[in-house]
Formats: structure tokens, sequence, C-alpha cells
């Protein structure tokens, strides 16, 4: 049984009601963020609840984020995930429970807060190295894509389309622009440069994004934020994405067509080696400072 968060209190997921009346559930009036961890550390957790931060401003929900750490490490305590190789909180925020208007209630209404730890799990070693494949579906999001909203659906039937046509991922494309994935951020290598779109209300500026873009500077891998015209999928040299449960994803595949040779790339396969070792840097970090 396992025990999540609601407003306030810990209790079994059994337990767990939220209104009928809540804004999330009638209006998808809400925020979320997911949050890895590894064997019981947190990675990047500031950085969510930054982006969480943010996103409560910009929708105008109060809420204190500051006491949502303790949430997090508590949550994957009570569901015996400290020892997991790597585990996840999804944490949601909606505006709360008030009757059903297309504007904000007239009264202040307490938010509702609603969190729960889970396990998950890569992909064997050898899944990986064989690659993962995509196919391009029309970007049919809204024009706020930075704001990680819980309105979903946009994402959800873009990944579908993609299972349907027998891939592994989708790749959202807009203006003949591959913007990004159904639920990760895409990236291109073209003449060793690595390239990934630029940080715009059209995509949203992935936590994993920014830690490969800062590990590709420091270890002088060239890289660009630009946009990557659909046309040049097929003169890329690598593909790849990146995301929470993602990390550095290789896409060998796009429309049925292979990128480059049609395996996973040196640069692909560099930088998801300094994902992993910036990884294990923040759980070393985390055991010196608890020693």
């Amino acid at each position: 049984m396992s025990t999540v968060y609601l407003n306030g209190s810990y209790l079994p997921r059994e337990d767990a009601h939220i209104s009928p009346d809540d804004r999330g559930f009638l209006l998808g009036d809400g925020v979320y963020e997911v949050t890895p961890f590894y064997d019981g550390v947190p990675f990047c957790l500031d950085r969510h609840l930054d982006r969480l931060r943010r996103g409560l401003e910009w929708m105008r929900i109060e809420l204190d984020v500051g006491a949502l750490d303790e949430v997090h490490r508590r949550l994957i305590a009570e569901n015996g995930l400290s020892d997991a190789p790597t585990a996840l909180v999804y944490l949601q925020v909606t505006r709360g429970a008030a009757p059903r208007t297309h504007y904000f209630p007239p009264e202040p209404v307490p938010p509702t807060v609603y969190a729960y730890a889970k396990a998950w799990n890569r992909p064997a070693p050898e899944r990986w190295e064989r690659g993962f494949t995509a196919v391009t579906v029309p970007d049919r999001r809204w024009s706020r894509v930075d704001i990680k909203t819980i309105c979903l659906l946009p994402n959800a039937m873009a990944f579908q389309e993609a299972l349907d046509r027998g891939a592994d991922d989708a790749l959202l494309v807009r203006d003949g622009v591959a913007i990004e994935g159904a639920h990760m951020n895409f990236w291109g290598v073209f003449d060793g440069v690595a390239v990934t779109h630029p940080c715009t209300n059209h995509i949203l500026p992935g936590i994993t994004r920014g830690v490969v873009l800062e590990l590709a500077r420091e270890a002088s891998i060239p890289c660009r934020e630009r946009p990557i015209q659909v046309e040049e999928l097929r003169s890329a040299d690598e593909l790849f994405f990146t995301g929470t449960t993602g990390e550095v994803r290789p896409c060998v595949e796009v429309d049925g067509v292979k990128v480059g040779d049609g395996r996973v790339g040196p640069v692909t396969r560099r930088l998801a080696e300094l994902f992993r070792a910036r990884i294990e840097a923040v759980k070393a970090e985390a055991a010196a400072l608890s020693s």
C-alpha cells in the first residue's frame, strides 16, 4: 500500500480523495513536476521547484513551494524507495475546489496539492544500445508550452499516434520545425555540434536539457541553441531526446529513415556518460554531507 501526500497529510493512496469540483479535474487548471531520485538522493530538486514556482506565479496560484522539498524526501522514505536505484516523485498543484467557472474563484480557495512516489526503470543496456525510433506528429499544443501545466491531451494524442505507427517516441513539428518530443526535449548533432531548440514559449525548459547543455559546455562539446528544420533530420549525424526519466535517449530512426548509420552516435554516447557521471557526483556529495 503506497503512501501519498494530499493537502498536508500523508495517507494511503486508497484513502486519498479529491473533490469533483476541483478545477484540475474540471478544467485542467494546474501545474505539475516530476523529480527523479537515485538511491534516495534527489537530482536537481531545487531546479524542479524553481520551475514549479515560476509556473504557479504565472498562473496566479499562491503556494509556499519551499515546504515541498521535505514532502519529496518523506514520500521516498515512506514508500521504501530510499535504496531504489531509480525513483521519482510526481507533484501536482491545482487551483483548488470551487464552482466551475471560466474565471478564477471570486473568493480565494486553498490549492489542491497532491504527490506520490514510485520506482521507474531505465532501459536495459542492450535496449539503449539499439536506440529508439520516432515519428513526426503535428504540434497541436497551446502557445505557453513553457508552463508545465496538467493540460496534456495534445501530448497524449501525439504519443498514442507514435505508438499506433509502431514508433517509440513522437517528435512534434510546428511550422516546419522539429520542436521537441511529446514528453522530452529534442536534440540533433550536425558536424559534431549538438543542437537543441532555444527556450521559448513553444518548448518546455527541461531540467535535463539544461544539465546536458552545461555538461556539453564543460566538456568542450560544441553546442548551439537554434531551431531544427524538419528537412535537416535526414542530414543529422545523430538525434536524441532528453528528459527526467528518459535521461539521454538515442533516436536512431525518424519516420522509417535511419539517422546517420542507424546506430547510437559518439556525441549522444558521451553526453549520456557525462550525465550518468553527474548523477554519481550528486550522490557522492549527498553521502559526504550526511556522514
